[in-house]
This record gives C-alpha cells, structure tokens and sequence, in this order.
C-alpha cells in the first residue's frame, strides 16, 4: 500500500474528519495519514482502541513511536494517561490494548534498526520552556538523536512561526487551532512538509500545541524489508 507516500510534497491530512476504518483485531480502528507496505508497513496512523480491546503479545522489529490522545494505553509495562509520549525501539514487545477504550498517534517502522532507547514520559508533568528568539513559541524536549527531533510545541494565540525546514518536518495539532498555506489546521490534523521547505504558519486565536518530529525525513523513507 502507498498512502502519501511521496516524501518530497508537503502533505496534510485532518484527520478528524476521516472515517475511521477496522484493523485486522476487533475494536481497534484506525486513521492512516502516510503508508509504505502492508499490513506490516512503515506507518503514520491515529488509532482508537474500544473498551477492553487489545492486540496480540508482538514485537516490533521496526520500532514504535506513540503519544497518547485520549484515553488509558495499557500493556504489561504499566497503564499510560492521555499525554504520555512513549517509543519502544526495535526488538520490543509487547501486548498493547485498554480497559477504558483510547485513542493514539502513532508511527512504526521508523527507527534506526540499531536503536535501543526506551521512552516513557509523562508530559502532563513536564514544563513548556519559551523560546527566547522565538516570541510566542514554547517547547517540551521528549527525544533527540542524531537523525531526529521530537518535542511537544506551544504557540500562544495569533504568534506568526516561521522556520527552515533542512531536514523536514511533521506537525499534529493537539488543542486548537493554526493556519499554513490557506488551510485551517485543528485537532488531529497533520501536516508534512519535505525537507528544504519553509514553513510559515500562524497559531489561531486561542493559540495551539502540537507533537512536532524534526529532521527525520533527510533520512531515507522506505518500507519494511517483508511483509510478514
């Protein structure tokens, strides 16, 4: 399957105007903004869990990268709230499901195939830091390397944010709003700008946060090596 999967275009998705479309386990639905492979596919997707659903004990041997939106995330490593950032790098496992029904942004099969960091954070608990050539921008660090950059960003209301893109860059709209391009970005929206691009966007009046990936999409962006 081949779903945005053009890395030098500026891609956006609102999400939240999808339908949502069934996994192959039962309860669990999905949005798919970009896809490369099968059912086993280097994949950005939001996923909502129903009450009491769960998959199967599994490995990731490409590595998963998640936030949580709504909801409990449960597997046998603890039960994470709304606002937890996690990634399980590769040869992970895990039995991932929740009581309570949730719902999740996540991205597979995009670690370095070496990587053996584990994340947990908690970003309900962890300060925004303003940026001081930056006016109306804050950001919450959650994981840097060599290849990438992720963090949470909070734009105060009407803050115009413009920035070079060398290495691109990825945006998911959290709580309210922003504008780039003409378009009106809201909560589960999703934009992908390649590297090289500019971007030059403008928070809405009640300002926004956003989960934001930098840098990443220098990298080669391929699919898993089977689809089994």
């Amino acid at each position: 399957m081949q779903l945005n999967a053009d890395f030098s275009r500026r891609v956006a998705v609102h999400a939240a105007d999808l339908a949502w479309t069934p996994s192959p386990m039962a309860g669990v639905e999905r949005r798919m903004l970009d896809r490369v492979g099968g059912e086993v596919a280097r994949a950005t997707s939001i996923v909502r869990y129903a009450p009491d659903s769960r998959f199967s004990p599994h490995t990731h041997a490409g590595g998963e990268e998640f936030l949580v939106l709504e909801g409990i995330f449960s597997d046998e490593h603890g039960d994470f709230p709304a606002g937890t950032y996690i990634r399980n790098p590769p040869t992970s496992r895990h039995t991932p499901g929740s009581r309570t029904g949730c719902t999740i942004f996540v991205k597979l099969w995009q670690f370095q195939l070496d990587d053996r960091t584990q994340v947990r954070i908690d970003t309900t608990a962890r300060p925004f830091c303003r940026v001081p050539a930056a006016p109306g921008l804050e950001l919450m660090a959650l994981f840097r390397d060599d290849r990438e950059e992720v963090r949470l960003e909070r734009w105060s209301a009407l803050s115009a944010i413009e920035r070079n893109l060398p290495g691109g860059l990825e945006l998911l709209v959290l709580s309210g709003t922003m504008a780039e391009a003409g378009e009106t970005f809201k909560p589960q929206s999703w934009l992908r700008l390649p590297p090289g691009a500019q971007l030059k966007a403008k928070a809405g009046p009640e300002g926004c946060r956003l989960w934001a990936k930098l840098g990443h999409l220098a990298q080669a962006q391929t699919a898993p090596p089977s689809d089994g």
